[in-house]
């Protein structure tokens, strides 16, 4: 796997400051996106050991309150693959911060068996993930008012709400700012 950009104190990509960490490789290609050069499974730089290392070590102060994957996507199977070990890691060594993750799939798509990007790797990825920020980008459903998200069409969703009911939690919608 490779990674565009690890930002140390990021706050527009989940609650409080966080790391974030932006895998390469995108099969959506969705039109207006962010950033199409992670499109390219080799933009950026190899996800190697020392990489690893150096998350979680910019994970380790009490400010941060956990990391975010977005990409490229981080539900691509190759970048699921590599990520499970590595979220395993954070889990272990940070029980008390969360995980976020940004995909342009939905949530239904990520648990369709047979469907791409369902893999080996989904369902215990998914487990390792507390909030799942799912959907497309649309840009004519764009939404400068929206939480987290560019278009209303994607969901903020509550992973661990979610596996207790059953059913799709979503995240409060607050107002930026509040």
């Amino acid at each position: 796997m490779y990674y565009g950009e690890i930002k140390d104190c990021d706050i527009a990509n989940g609650e409080g400051v966080r790391v974030t960490l932006f895998v390469s490789g995108c099969t959506n290609r969705c039109p207006h996106c962010f950033q199409p050069q992670t499109w390219d499974f080799t933009y950026g730089q190899p996800f190697t050991a020392e990489t690893e290392e150096r998350l979680l070590s910019l994970l380790a102060p009490e400010y941060i309150n956990g990391l975010t994957l977005l990409g490229g996507e981080p539900f691509e199977p190759e970048n699921q693959r590599a990520l499970v070990p590595f979220l395993r890691r954070v889990r272990g060594q940070f029980p008390e911060k969360n995980i976020w993750s940004f995909t342009g799939f939905t949530y239904e798509e990520l648990l369709t068996e047979g469907s791409h990007p369902r893999c080996e790797a989904t369902d215990e990825m998914l487990a390792l993930v507390d909030v799942l920020v799912d959907g497309r980008f649309v840009k004519e459903l764009k939404n400068i008012g929206l939480r987290f998200r560019g278009s209303s069409n994607q969901r903020l969703i509550d992973l661990n709400a979610t596996r207790r009911s059953g059913e799709i939690i979503l995240l409060p919608d607050r107002k930026r700012g509040i």
